[in-house]
């Protein structure tokens, strides 16, 4: 018999309806879906006898989405701090990369990577990295919920020489978990400035007809911009555009450097765009206009981008940073206020993965992606407004509790399909083997 599962929270925020909080509320959890939404004296009188699960200062919340990441690269986390990006990249992270990246690399810093975003209130990541194939396997173990990019570069890498390699190896991983009820796939140019034209009127062929999202790192810096006009006599979004890859399935990461002109364009192309402040802060990079964005009704995400340039996977402290930046660019206390910015964690990621129908929001057959957050702390007391609590005064440690799919992550605060010790013994290893290197070198 399939068991029945009652999760009785302190409050409720299902998301959608827009705007709606529910106070002593449960959800009724069976085969890994959520079945009802219910005020929890209702619900024990309905499914008496069930197990139960009592949340009783906590809120329950979607499972928050991690829309841009490099979930290997925690084992590069603070080994090259305080660079601009050009310097930071081809100096760097490059060099580090082509000596270190190895399926062995891959698979321990994804793990540190889940480890870190399953305390962190995450429950689906989407990913741009090397040897995609480690990747899923280590999210598929951990029982997470993933898109995992199939990297596309036109520079030999360990994952693969040319570009057909990694057209080649990246549909077949892509074919092999076809039928994965957690994992799906995207197509992952790296940027417009390490893929020319006839790869991206490649990539837009094979999205349109394989429906796959393309997640690429778009208009990041002034650097980008000036280098595709000197080099196409066009820029990186005109080269898009022209290649046919400006619609509803491209996940444009960053987009710091936009004209008015450019969001009318992401607008009527329904692009979606990934936001990641802290990286971008942290780089010099710029700002993603946010206000104008959302003013123009384009989806807007949040990312925290790579751990070597944040230096975290914390999408709490992401969403605060967007949000209070936003606040002070454009002169708007109101805009993004803290539900919007919750949408942004949840029901705008889950859109633009194109699973809007599976997760994002706490509803009837929907998918039982839930986090629970205990408001009994310092730092969130008292509550006046359950969504402001969330957004402005939570920190990430406050998640006690995650579910993908029915499926118990972390049980009060303990994880439970991952053996940490484990994977911060080879964290540390890594961590030693990189700086031997960089001595040796």
């Amino acid at each position: 018999m399939t068991e029945t599962v009652l999760l009785n929270a302190a409050w409720v925020v299902p998301v959608r309806p827009r705007g709606t909080v529910f106070e002593q509320h449960s959800v009724v959890i069976e085969r890994g879906r959520i079945t009802a939404l219910l005020p929890t004296k209702v619900a024990q009188s309905r499914f008496q006898g069930v197990r139960e699960v009592n949340l009783g200062h906590h809120v329950l919340l979607p499972g928050l989405i991690n829309m841009h990441t490099h979930s290997p690269m925690t084992l590069l986390r603070g080994y090259a701090d305080d660079r601009d990006m050009q310097s930071w990249l081809r100096e760097d992270i490059w060099p580090l990369e082509a000596r270190f990246v190895s399926p062995e690399f891959v698979a321990d810093g994804s793990r540190l990577a889940i480890v870190e975003m399953i305390r962190a209130g995450t429950t689906c990541f989407n990913e741009n990295y090397f040897f995609p194939d480690a990747i899923a396997a280590a999210a598929d173990s951990a029982g997470m919920r993933a898109c995992i990019g199939l990297p596309i570069i036109e520079m030999s890498t360990a994952w693969a020489e040319t570009v057909d390699d990694c057209f080649a190896r990246g549909m077949q991983l892509a074919e092999s978990y076809a039928s994965h009820s957690r994992l799906q796939f995207s197509l992952a140019p790296h940027a417009p400035y390490t893929v020319g034209d006839p790869t991206l009127e490649r990539i837009a062929t094979y999205s349109a007809t394989q429906q796959m999202p393309v997640h690429m790192h778009l208009l990041e810096t002034a650097w980008e911009v000036q280098q595709s006009l000197e080099q196409y006599g066009k820029s990186p979004l005109e080269r898009l555009d022209a290649n046919g890859l400006l619609d509803e399935r491209l996940l444009a990461v960053h987009m710091t450097q936009l004209e008015s002109s450019d969001i009318e364009t992401l607008a009527q192309h329904h692009v979606n765009i990934v936001h990641c402040p802290e990286s971008n802060l942290k780089l010099a990079s710029g700002i993603c206009p946010l206000v104008e964005l959302l003013e123009a009704g384009i989806n807007l995400c949040i990312g925290t981008d790579g751990a070597a340039s944040n230096n975290d996977l914390d999408l709490l402290a992401e969403a605060r940073a967007a949000a209070l930046l936003a606040k002070g660019i454009s002169n708007d206390a109101t805009q993004p206020d803290a539900f919007t910015t919750l949408e942004m964690l949840t029901i705008n990621a889950a859109h633009a993965l194109g699973i809007e129908d599976t997760v994002g929001s706490i509803e009837a057959d929907k998918a039982a992606d839930l986090v629970a957050l205990d408001l009994n702390q310092a730092r969130t007391l008292p509550v006046h407004d359950v969504v402001s609590a969330i957004i402005y005064s939570a920190a990430s440690a406050q998640f006690s509790d995650v579910w993908v799919a029915g499926r118990r992550l972390m049980k009060g605060g303990s994880l439970c399909t991952l053996d940490e010790a484990d994977v911060l013994a080879r964290a540390v290893n890594w961590g030693r083997r990189i700086a031997a290197g960089r001595t040796v070198a």
